[in-house]
């Protein structure tokens, strides 16, 4: 992160009036833990702790000054400032809103019920081939650590690749007017979080609302194999670019094949090899190639980067234990990405294979063990 004043932090968050214009943070931090000396730290309340319980701790390591919600008391500050605003969440929003102003790299969103990591993943490896490029810190898609996500971004840096994610109506449009991409994605939408939800409607809006934050130049990308995605997406009135197997798709995969724990496959024309096994990670690499064609990235470039991407942890990721092939495919799971893990097991051939799935849906826990014997 830049160095910014204090004094603009207090105008940023609404803190009131602060004149030591020489004090100032180069980072932000919401855990005292991993907190670097000149960081600014928020003090969120959270459902396991309670970040004001850990003000003092913060001064003690090195903290330039810190946002609160509620007094202080007695503990000793060092002497540096203390800004209170009535929502410390709401303030680190606010702060990483007006620093994503302040700066001139891109933004990159990415939604979508499956498939936001990697695509992610994939976006941020091709892109770093040709700009100075930075990712989300693991899954750091809500209304924490987006703001974590744009804060981490120094002054150099071109593009930023984002994941937004969302349990309850209203969360997707409330970070992408924080992010302000200039390309913004939905991967698909598929019953997820329904308890927040309700219904698959009520997702397709929540995803397309990210288009309400896109930059006056912004596009946005969503997959044409979802038809009320697609309306949903057109209504909008946005510049928008689609992607599929549909013959109406703007960016088309053809001849896909699935050999063991990796696809082969076309799009206009050009032969792709992707290191990652089963039918959505070709999803992913699609959407992923309409991003980087949209950011100056050629289809021979994007060919050649894909070759060298690495797995990605917990996302039917590969495991070699001996004879023994073990998919890790044990992040959250919901029924699109439940059948994908099954798909990947069918394309494997000529080895012995086994998958430990973990599953988390309505907070309960499926654990499934699928040994397979192939012929």
């Amino acid at each position: 992160m830049k160095s910014l004043t204090v004094e603009a932090l207090a105008r940023i968050v609404g803190s009131g009036r602060f004149t030591d214009v020489a004090a100032r943070f180069t980072g932000v931090s919401t855990d005292s833990r991993t907190l670097r000396p000149g960081d600014c730290f928020f003090a969120i309340a959270g459902e396991q702790f309670d970040g004001h319980d850990y003000i003092g701790r913060a001064f003690a390591r090195g903290a330039a000054c810190a946002v609160v919600s509620r007094d202080a008391g007695e503990i000793d500050t060092a002497g540096k400032p203390v800004l209170k605003v009535p929502d410390t969440a709401t303030a680190l929003g606010d702060l990483a809103r007006e620093y994503r102003r302040m700066n001139a790299f891109k933004v990159v969103a990415i939604t979508g019920s499956v498939g936001k990591t990697t695509t992610r993943q994939i976006v941020f490896h091709v892109l770093s081939k040709k700009f100075r490029t930075r990712q989300a810190r693991k899954n750091f898609n809500n209304t924490i650590g987006l703001p974590l996500t744009l804060l981490d971004a120094e002054g150099e840096d071109e593009i930023i690749v984002a994941e937004l994610g969302a349990n309850h109506p209203g969360e997707i449009a409330y970070l992408t007017r924080i992010a302000r991409p200039n390309v913004a994605v939905v991967t698909n939408t598929h019953p997820a979080h329904l308890e927040g939800f309700g219904t698959l409607e009520t997702i397709v809006r929540e995803k397309v609302s990210i288009a309400e934050g896109l930059s006056d130049e912004g596009m946005l990308i969503v997959n044409a194999d979802i038809e009320p995605l697609a309306v949903a997406a057109r209504r909008t009135g946005k510049p928008l670019r689609t992607f599929g197997t549909s013959a109406d798709a703007d960016y088309r995969v053809e001849n896909v094949a699935h050999t063991g724990l990796s696809s082969t496959f076309t799009i206009g024309g050009q032969a792709i090899h992707l290191p990652l096994p089963g039918p959505g990670n070709v999803y992913n690499a699609l959407v992923a190639w309409a991003v980087c064609d949209r950011l100056g990235v050629t289809l021979e470039q994007f060919a050649a980067a894909l070759k060298s991407l690495p797995s990605v942890a917990m996302r039917a990721e590969p495991v070699q234990i001996a004879a023994l092939t073990v998919i890790n495919d044990c992040y959250n799971a919901n029924p699109a990405s439940m059948n994908n893990a099954l798909a990947v097991l069918g394309s494997v051939r000529g080895a012995q294979a086994v998958s430990y799935t973990h599953l988390r849906a309505h907070e309960t826990s499926l654990h499934l063990v699928c040994r397979l014997l192939l012929e």
